[in-house]
């Protein structure tokens, strides 16, 4: 059978620009949260310059000490887990090299150990030479506000640039000043079509319809080029003719969102940042049925432009502000389903331990999510690079320990940690997707009678039951969420142990960002309204400028700063430290929109750039920092299956109600849920609303770097593996489309070449040349020819099944 073209294309497949986005700062972050705390309370006793004997020549407390190892050679060896000793030994494979030993606590946690382990493949990142900053105890916190990132966002004038006429907005004034100061200019405009397909994909996701092409060509085009001008490398008219009208642009970006799909996408982005998952993943992974009403709300709140200071809010708060209605009461508490949807440890015997462990994941999620800051690194000890106190810390701490979270579990998963898995109750509302009674891990807890305990922890002679909720009827509806605990502040855990209490924190927010008084918060509240009114207060100098920083890196590639989760000082400076705060100013003036913010970046001339390299430019600024162009992108996971639906006919606009998850029930993954029924899920609808299982993501978006959903993703990865050209080659999913691509050509009433224009229209938003044309034809004659003289029998299905590897090529190629 003759497949030449097909692995002709497909050797181009899936091609993708990587940005060097400063991976030292994530896998610093990483070391800070969850290595050197075990190191610090499970090691330095025996290994570290404070030991009374260093056993074994072996010091852990100093990053030359762990690579050089002791006695019996390297602790670690960056990359190389067989080469790491201390992975051997904390993996308890050898009986005679068992680290910690039982004295010492014996064998950490599987999910410690994995963590070790990820820490060594990343390169086994660690910052203690000495050199790096360290945090102090007594932090001049008017000192620290100098640096940049702490100080709040100042406006300043657009500069004046000396190509006057190039900039449309003032956004492109600040770019140009910046391309003009280093001598360079940018390229030409972008084509039309390929502006245009551009447009969609940021927007919507989707590829434009071939009749949206050819309106857009008509309105937007002046003065088109006569047939047979010649075209642009990215396939539109070239010099003046093909000059694009702006009020065009402007209609085809208003209607894009104002379309329902613009949510799925911008909503999607957030759902990277939240980590949005349908199970606790971890050790033992149940599901979350209810999962799929805090991924609607976010989709819903994108869609109606919702300010986002009060997104923030109500994702923090929502069930502490008003409401004027039931629908919102529910809209509120769902929300907060932000703060109930993180990994969850599930073997931790410990209540108190597994709920301290929910809260540091709590405060990591928002205020990287917010923030952009590592405030969790404060967990243990002083932050390490940033004037975040462990007090500070521990302020928040009290803040969410004030507050009682529910994710739902069912009954095996209850027994060791029952407080946590009563769901919440919606007010007048039926269920969706789950209308079985619900299971008996979703009952409420009983207020218990007599108060516990709390050794140690927390000075509280009495330990408050588990909130009470109504006794939900069979069928009702029931979501994740937190709502109000008792109130009452924590204590500062010396090295995060839950057993070494220090002196009390009182309730409160991160000194460094506290311009002014701070919110006060009620001795008989949790104080998280309080803290979500600090988030987006006008005095905050850093939320206005993470999300900022997030659209741009949505629409660019990469944020003005590049390490989005962390404008620290471990992280990057801004590119252009002008505009993210004109950008940021402007924000908060237009209410927050997020669609405004959106709107003004795509009107710019520097969006609107097109692809073409320069030279020059490019040896001067080979990461295009300066935004001299605009520098190519591979679609994501969910436009490139998307975008195949599309194109076959078979994508189902119509939001998913519900979730296959939910219509699964409450169960543990590996012992009595199949994985696979997961991870090999397909549908037609959009892949937003695919299920998203912890370890067992759908196979179409976890192949091309879907984001992962235990942490708070603010950048995906982009990689180009042979995986990634198999799966297009031979996946069956991929195989149905183009097979339902190929019935969707052969219906239409036109000749072989014209199908073939239909096709490259349909997937790749051109037309072909006409030497792509020649090409296609010869193939698809010789294919069905071939086909037809090996199975005389078949020669019906002949055509049907050399167009379908003509479309699956069209899906594998590098466009």
């Amino acid at each position: 059978m003759n497949f030449m073209l097909l692995r002709s294309l497909l050797l181009f497949a899936v091609t993708a620009t990587a940005f060097a986005d400063a991976p030292d700062a994530a896998g610093l972050a990483f070391f800070e949260k969850n290595i050197r705390p075990v190191l610090a309370s499970k090691c330095y006793k025996c290994h570290s310059a404070e030991s009374e004997k260093v056993k074994g020549g072996l010091l852990l407390d100093t990053r030359e000490g762990i690579r050089q190892g002791g006695d019996s050679g390297h602790a670690v060896t960056p990359g190389d887990l067989a080469e790491s000793l201390l992975i051997k030994a904390i993996r308890y494979t050898d009986k005679d090299t068992q680290m910690p030993p039982e004295k010492s606590g014996g064998k950490l946690s599987g999910e410690v150990v994995r963590n070790f382990e990820a820490w060594v493949k990343m390169g086994a990142p660690d910052p203690r030479d000495g050199a790096a900053p360290v945090a102090k105890k007594n932090i001049d916190m008017v000192k620290a506000r100098e640096f940049w990132a702490f100080q709040p966002p100042k406006a300043a004038p657009a500069p004046v640039v000396k190509d006057a006429a190039w900039p449309r907005t003032d956004l492109d004034r600040f770019i140009l000043a910046g391309l003009e100061a280093q001598k360079l200019r940018p390229v030409a405009d972008a084509a039309g079509r390929t502006l245009l397909r551009r447009i969609y994909f940021d927007l919507i996701g989707l590829p434009p319809k071939p009749e949206d092409i050819d309106a857009f060509e008509q309105s937007a085009i002046r003065n088109p080029q006569p047939s047979g001008a010649r075209q642009t490398a990215e396939g539109g008219p070239q010099g003046e003719g093909g000059a694009l009208s702006q009020s065009a642009i402007a209609s085809v970006t208003d209607r894009l969102l104002a379309s329902p799909q613009f949510g799925e996408r911008w909503g999607r982005h957030w759902l990277d940042v939240a980590r949005y998952a349908e199970s606790t993943g971890m050790e033992r992974n149940f599901t979350f049925p209810e999962a799929w009403r805090y991924r609607d709300y976010v989709i819903a709140a994108f869609n109606a432009d919702k300010p986002y200071d009060q997104f923030i809010r109500e994702q923090i708060a929502g069930d502490l502000l008003p409401a004027k209605n039931d629908a919102e009461r529910n809209e509120h508490l769902i929300a907060t389903g932000f703060l109930a949807l993180g990994p969850k440890g599930l073997n931790e015997k410990n209540r108190e331990q597994f709920r301290m462990d929910v809260i540091d994941e709590q405060i990591d999620t928002t205020s990287r999510a917010v923030l952009g800051l590592t405030v969790a690194c404060a967990r243990c000890h002083d932050h390490k690079f940033d004037p975040v106190p462990q007090r500070d810390y521990y302020a928040l701490a009290g803040i969410f320990h004030s507050s009682s979270t529910h994710f739902g579990t069912a009954a095996a998963a209850a027994k060791q940690n029952r407080n946590g898995t009563a769901l919440l109750p919606l007010v007048g509302a039926i269920s969706v997707a789950n209308t079985e009674p619900a299971s008996t891990a979703d009952a409420p807890v009983k207020p218990k009678r007599k108060a516990q305990k709390l050794a140690k922890f927390g000075g509280k002679k009495k330990a408050r039951a588990a909130m009470p909720v109504a006794q939900a009827t069979p069928g009702a509806a029931l979501a994740m969420g937190v709502v109000e605990g008792r109130a009452g502040d924590t204590r500062v855990l010396i090295r995060g142990e839950l057993d070494q209490p220090g002196e009390s924190a009182p309730r409160g927010f991160v000194q460094v960002l506290t311009n002014g008084p701070a919110p006060a918060i009620s001795p008989a509240q949790s104080g998280r309204r309080e803290l979500a009114d600090w988030l987006v207060a006008p005095t905050n100098p850093l939320t206005a400028r993470v999300m900022v920083n997030r659209v741009w890196a949505s629409l660019f590639g990469q944020g003005l700063v590049r390490t989005a989760d962390n404008f620290g000082a471990n992280g990057e400076k801004p590119s252009h430290p002008e505009l993210l705060d004109a950008l940021a100013v402007q924000f908060t003036r237009d209410g927050w929109s997020v669609k405004q913010l959106i709107r003004s970046i795509v009107l710019s001339r520097t969006y609107q750039l097109s692809s073409a390299h320069d030279s020059a430019a490019g040896e001067s600024d080979p990461d295009n920092r300066l935004l001299w162009r605009a520098t190519p992108r591979r679609l994501d996971a969910e436009a490139i299956r998307d975008a195949m639906l599309a194109a076959s006919g078979q994508l189902d606009l119509a939001p998913a109600q519900g979730s296959f998850v939910a219509t699964i029930g409450d169960g543990y993954i590996g012992k009595g849920i199949r994985p696979e029924v997961f991870s090999g899920y397909t549908s037609t609808k959009r892949s937003a609303y695919l299920p998203i299982v912890r370890d067992f993501v759908p196979e179409a978006l976890d192949l091309f770097d879907f984001a992962e959903p235990s942490l708070v993703v603010a950048a995906r990865d982009v990689t180009n593996v042979p995986s990634q050209a198999l799966f297009l080659m031979n996946n069956a999913f991929v195989r149905e489309q183009a097979a339902a691509f190929a019935r969707r050509i052969l219906a239409t009433p036109l000749d072989y070449p014209q199908r073939i224009r239909l096709a490259y229209r349909l997937a790749l938003s051109r037309p072909p040349t006409a030497a792509e044309v020649a090409r296609a034809n010869a193939y698809l004659v010789a294919e069905a020819r071939g086909l037809i003289a090996a199975k005389p029998a078949e020669k019906d299905a002949a055509p049907e099944h050399s167009w379908s590897t003509f479309c699956q090529a069209l899906f594998a190629c590098a466009e």
